[in-house]
């Protein structure tokens, strides 16, 4: 009996070792299988793009110059990459008259040299450049944008000061009143009191003897009196001896004075000229009740008082 156990025990391992050796063999053999059938489909995965450029570039030679016209046109401009002022390197199918403007003689000059330069270079070499080239044109065309909206931007600003300062000028005339300009009468009348700076004259009203550095020209109540010369108003105010009175400066120090008004029609710093109605004669104040109606017109340079008969004509 001991006999048959072991010779049974000796074959149940000769079994199982045969078994373990038969299923390393089968994995062994699996494996293998699987790891070829991967490389394989590793190198049907891999692009050589070698072919495909060789391809790309018979198909590009095949296109006349139809075809590429006609391609050029139903691309159309929808394309977000389409930007009106750039232009590509060396085509012949683009123009930018925009650059061709700004750049003239210079650009052709410029192409022409790249064109000469570019036939000796290799087709994907010249490929290459156009791009580069292109990338930047495209940068310069923008920058050239920018600084010239900043400088039109700069030349609409200074042409609107040009223009404020042409309206402020015809606005504010040069008051240039010399020795050897005259005057006009404010008024046709004759003179009541004459101008006297070296020897008292007689003021009936007051009934005495007076310095006097302006005229006392006689005039009738409500006649309109108009300005001696071209000037700018001072002031205007009141006095109780000169009544409503108009101060203009004519320039170079000299000014004039206007008494005796009344409906006075000019403002402080307004511009007038010679012959403009500036108010009518007022009735006279209790200085000058004896004289009777009148115009005070006084002429003064630098604060001195001139005689204005001298410059009245």
């Amino acid at each position: 009996m001991s006999r048959r156990n072991r010779n049974g025990a000796r074959k149940e391992r000769i079994i199982m070792l045969a078994s373990s050796v038969l299923v390393l063999t089968v994995l062994t053999v699996t494996g293998v299988f699987v790891r070829s059938n991967r490389q394989t489909e590793d190198e049907n995965k891999v692009v050589d793009f070698s072919v495909i450029e060789n391809e790309t570039e018979e198909n590009a030679e095949i296109l006349s110059d139809e075809e590429t016209d006609t391609l050029f046109t139903e691309a159309g401009t929808d394309d977000l990459d389409y930007d009106p002022y750039f232009q590509e390197a060396n085509s012949g199918h683009v123009e930018n008259t925009d650059l061709a403007k700004k750049k003239g003689t210079t650009e052709s000059t410029e192409t022409k040299e790249e064109d000469g330069q570019e036939e000796d270079m290799p087709q994907e070499d010249s490929e290459e450049s156009d791009a580069e080239m292109s990338g930047t044109q495209k940068k310069t065309v923008t920058e050239k944008e920018k600084k010239n909206d900043t400088k039109d931007t700069k030349e609409t600003i200074a042409t609107e000061e040009e223009d404020t300062e042409a309206i402020a000028t015809s606005v504010q005339p040069v008051l240039d009143f010399t020795e050897e300009d005259t005057l006009v009468w404010p008024i046709v009348g004759d003179v009541l009191i004459n101008y006297s700076m070296d020897k008292t004259v007689y003021f009936p009203t007051l009934q005495q003897y007076k310095y006097n550095p302006a005229i006392v020209i006689s005039a009738t109540e409500g006649e309109n009196i108009t300005a001696a010369a071209d000037g700018k108003v001072v002031s205007v105010a009141y006095d109780p001896q000169l009544g409503n009175n108009v101060v203009m400066d004519l320039g170079n120090g000299y000014e004039l004075t206007y008494g005796q008004l009344e409906n006075v029609t000019v403002t402080e710093g307004s511009y007038v000229e010679a012959g403009d109605f500036i108010g009518n004669v007022a009735a006279p104040t209790k200085y000058y009740s004896t004289e009777g109606a009148n115009v005070y017109f006084k002429l003064t340079k630098n604060g001195e008082p001139v005689n204005p008969m001298t410059k009245l004509h």
